[in-house]
């Protein structure tokens, strides 16, 4: 799976742009900036966005090309971030230490995903905040971005699963027209969701 990521963020042009996604530029500027966690990073867009914003950023992914292209893009935008190459099982980090955790497009197989969202909540502090998009199941038919495993696909039910001893989650199913870099373009199923530990 490295070599997947590597081979497409080796490229000059960033995958998925370098604009943050729409729902993270929405939400992120209303909480105070404190300590914010990346999971599944990527080339940066987003944890530079953060960090132009006053954010303390830690991001991670196993890629070692995304994290070239994210220091390159924080570097470009005057900000700096601190970014990690490790996967989900390796991530290590303190508990109840970040006031806002992000994922944006993490996807992971099904068996894994309850216990990593898990183990990732643990490290957010209580009364901190969960912003999270991703592709539904509905999206497997689409060649505009995502997984082509539906298991690595979301459902509202499973999401809210996952995060249930949150004193709030809220979830929400649209189609919108995607257009982040190469590879999420076009109308797409999403899945959107906002936690309070």
């Amino acid at each position: 799976m490295n070599n997947f990521w590597n081979d497409r963020y080796s490229a000059t042009a960033y995958a998925y742009g370098e604009a943050p996604n729409d729902f993270l530029k929405k939400e992120l500027p209303q909480l105070p900036p404190g300590k914010v966690l990346f999971p599944a990073e990527g080339e940066g867009r987003n944890a530079v966005f953060a960090a132009t914003l006053g954010w303390e950023v830690t991001a991670f992914d196993p890629s070692i090309e995304g994290k070239r292209k994210a220091l390159l893009l924080a570097v470009k935008h005057n900000t700096s971030i601190h970014y990690q190459v490790t996967d989900y099982e390796n991530a290590d980090f303190e508990n109840e230490y970040f006031d806002c955790i992000c994922l944006t497009y993490a996807h992971m197989p099904e068996h894994m995903r309850n216990k990593v969202h898990q183990k990732l909540a643990s490290y957010l502090k209580p009364g901190g905040t969960l912003i999270l998009e991703g592709f539904s199941k509905e999206q497997i038919n689409r060649n505009t971005g995502g997984p082509k495993d539906i298991s690595f696909l979301f459902d509202e039910k499973e999401l809210e699963n996952d995060f249930k001893y949150f004193s709030s989650v809220s979830t929400h199913k649209a189609d919108i027209e995607l257009d982040e870099g190469l590879y999420h373009r076009g109308l797409a199923s999403i899945i959107r969701l906002k936690g309070v530990k």
